[in-house]
Order: structure tokens, then C-alpha cells, then sequence
């Protein structure tokens, strides 16, 4: 007869709704109720089709071989049920996505270090109001005026500069 029911896990909505957009909720909404009503009519019919009685029925129909034949075929019926080739795939879709994020979250854990580090660092400067040029040349040698080691040419801005060439990172 028909192949064994499917088992439908248990769907975690409140944890899905907590991932919809605003923009999408209606949607998401529709979705729910479809797919609710859907599961509600699946489990309102029975698991396996209701036992016929065949000696019933070759006692009252009067064509010979009718119910016989009837039977044989109903007997042999299959009803196909597809078989689950997605659930290996997403399964190792999610195992990727959970490394890509364990690997996110080492990686934002690490800047969050040195962002600290940074601040830390910063908190422990002069206030700029009272700096000197050569606290400000200590505290940012980067950023600092060096006309020995890197002289430039007023404004002192990079565009203004000799050789200078835009990249394509900062083009609105």
C-alpha cells in the first residue's frame, strides 16, 4: 500500500518570526497559516487507507472476477513518496554557515581586542587642546607633519601632493 508517512518536525516559528523583516512579516504571516492549514488537513486524514472488506463485495457484485481483479490491483497500488535528496545538502549548508560564523565571531572577537587596545590608548592621551606638536607627532606618527622624512607641499593634503593617485576605493 502507501509508503509510511513522513515525519514533520516540529517548526520553530517565534524563532523565525525573530529573523523576519518588518517588510517581509505579512509574508511570513501567509506562509504560517498556509503551511499550518496545510499540516492540519494531512493529520485530520489517517496514516495508512481504510481496510476494504472484499468478501462484501464478491458476495453482491454478480460480474465474476470483477472484485478479484479489483483487488489484486488495489493490493499492489504504491503510491509513490519523493525521496529526501535536500535534507544531506542542507544539512552541510548549515555546517558551513555555522563555521562561517564561529570564524566571524573569532574574527569580530580579535578586532574587539585591539579596538579596546585603541581606545585604551587613546584615553591615555593628552587631550588634544593641550598637545604639543610633538606630542601629537609622538602620539600619531602617521598622521604627523614630518618635513625631514616626508615633506609635502601645502595644504599638506595626500591629493595635493606631487605623485599622488587616487584609488578607486574612496570614488562616489
Amino acid at each position: 500500500m502507501a509508503a509510511k508517512r513522513p515525519i514533520i518536525k516540529a517548526i520553530e516559528w517565534t524563532k523565525i518570526a525573530e529573523r523576519v523583516s518588518d517588510a517581509q512579516k505579512s509574508k511570513f504571516v501567509a506562509f504560517r497559516v498556509k503551511s499550518d492549514g496545510y499540516l492540519r488537513r494531512v493529520s485530520a486524514n489517517p496514516e495508512n487507507a481504510p481496510k476494504l472488506d472484499w468478501a462484501y463485495y464478491k458476495k453482491n457484485v454478480p460480474i465474476p472476477g470483477l472484485v478479484d481483479a479489483f483487488q489484486k490491483q488495489y493490493e499492489s497500488l504504491q503510491i509513490p513518496v519523493p525521496a529526501d535528496t535536500l535534507t544531506s545538502t542542507i544539512d552541510s549548508q548549515e555546517k558551513e554557515i555555522r563555521d562561517a560564523v564561529a570564524k566571524f565571531k573569532a574574527e569580530s572577537d580579535e578586532r574587539i581586542v585591539k579596538m579596546k587596545a585603541e581606545v585604551t590608548r587613546i584615553q591615555g592621551l593628552l587631550p588634544y587642546e593641550q598637545m604639543t606638536m610633538e606630542d601629537f607627532a609622538e602620539a600619531h606618527p602617521e598622521e604627523a607633519l614630518d618635513p625631514i622624512n616626508r615633506p609635502t607641499l601645502w595644504p599638506h593634503e595626500p591629493e595635493d601632493q606631487i605623485g599622488y593617485k587616487p584609488d578607486d576605493k574612496g570614488a562616489h
